[in-house]
């Protein structure tokens, strides 16, 4: 099959890759427990009505068979893609797995295997273990986690089989294990968040104030977690006047969210900002405020100051109105950009190890303009109905 010419190629070149996340490998513990607010797909997949699935555990992949039998199909075939999401805990998650389902579809040439994985390390393994067996083209993943991942991409690399990891970064101890991966660079986004937040403290005449700040983490362990909590200690490190009061992790969830808010607040009556690692926790958290009589906004002193990642279009509907102040993006649309890749791959080039999707940075207020990350300077969109509808999710 296309699988295994591919293979011969990778073998030659894996060598020459760019270095990713280094490291040892550590417990997969930290795989989060089920809090998902299912959708349709998640429902579907699991259930087993995964047809593609079916199909193939079935003995159906005929292109593999041809290619065992000395045919050459594979040219006028479809590429099979599995592909194991990690849940659909979010909004960003769904636009995440939609991007990937618009892409690989049928009519583009492709059979896609999904497989919801309810946030469970475990059940991603598994998954994997049968896209080797069912001999895919690719595999995607989308991990739940940073670590624990060693054994069976050996398994997939020592099938032949090209894994292209997206969103989340794995911490594995030999890079050659993946080809190639796809997503956001999480700690930048933390600090361009904290710059931002730094920026608007300075031209409201809030600079020298002292913030009392929550961080409502996301799933621990998590690329995205890792990164925007860096960014943010980062800054509070570099500020005398700004103050973590706690941290805990909302598991990327709106219920989480809520519930670690609504504790925070019992134990908290100075809170200035709430730091929210996404849409779905800031939902959540600005439930919590609300229901304690509190108001969110966006004057320092005054208003809980709610900050949030994701860029969703529920998210940018707060930002508008006025309940989220500031959002920073994560691009969720991985659909082309993996596929891309994998037409580079079928055709024989090399890939980039490290991708980064674009992102942008948007706000409720008009007080900053742009902001400087590192001496690179990024726009701040501000937030009307118009660049709302413009958005593609």
């Amino acid at each position: 099959m296309k699988r295994k010419i591919v293979a011969l190629f990778l073998a030659t070149c894996m060598a020459a890759s760019m270095t990713a996340c280094g490291g040892k490998d550590a417990s997969t513990d930290n795989a989060s427990s089920n809090n998902d607010t299912a959708d349709d797909a998640a429902g579907d997949d699991a259930a087993g009505g995964d047809d593609a699935a079916g199909d193939d555990a079935a003995g159906g992949d005929d292109a593999a068979g041809d290619d065992a039998a000395g045919g050459d199909d594979a040219a006028g075939g479809k590429i099979t893609v599995g592909f194991s999401q990690v849940g659909a805990e979010s909004d960003w998650r769904t636009a995440n797995s939609a991007s990937m389902k618009e892409t690989f579809s049928e009519a583009n040439g492709y059979e896609l295997i999904f497989d919801d994985a309810q946030q469970k390390q475990e059940n991603q393994i598994a998954a994997i273990r049968n896209f080797i067996q069912q001999e895919v083209d690719y595999i995607v993943l989308a991990p739940v986690t940073e670590t624990g991942w060693d054994t069976v991409l050996q398994e997939a690399y020592d099938a032949g089989i090209p894994v292209i990891i997206v969103d989340r970064m794995v911490n594995i101890s030999k890079d050659d294990l993946y080809t190639a991966w796809v997503g956001s660079n999480f700690q930048l986004e933390g600090e361009k968040a904290c710059a931002w937040l730094d920026a608007y403290a300075e031209a409201t005449g809030k600079g020298s104030e002292e913030l009392n700040i929550i961080d409502i983490q996301g799933t621990i362990g998590a690329s995205a977690q890792i990164g925007r909590t860096a960014g943010l200690e980062a800054a509070i490190e570099a500020h005398d006047n700004w103050k973590l009061l706690e941290a805990q992790s909302g598991e990327f969830t709106q219920a989480k969210g809520q519930e670690v808010m609504e504790s925070l607040l019992k134990q908290y009556d100075d809170i200035d900002v709430v730091y929210c690692e996404n849409d779905n926790e800031a939902f959540g958290a600005i439930d919590a405020i609300e229901a304690a009589g509190k108001t969110v906004g966006k004057e320092i002193g005054k208003d809980i100051l709610v900050m949030s990642f994701d860029s969703t279009n529920a998210g940018l509907t707060d930002v508008l109105n006025g309940k989220i102040i500031c959002n920073t993006e994560c691009n969720p649309l991985h659909g082309p950009r993996v596929e891309e890749i994998i037409k580079k791959l079928e055709a024989g080039e090399e890939v980039e190890k490290q991708q980064f999707v674009d992102e942008e940075i948007f706000a409720g207020t008009e007080d900053v303009p742009s902001i400087k990350v590192n001496d690179a300077e990024y726009p701040v969109t501000t937030v009307t109905q118009e660049v709302i509808d413009g958005r593609a999710y």
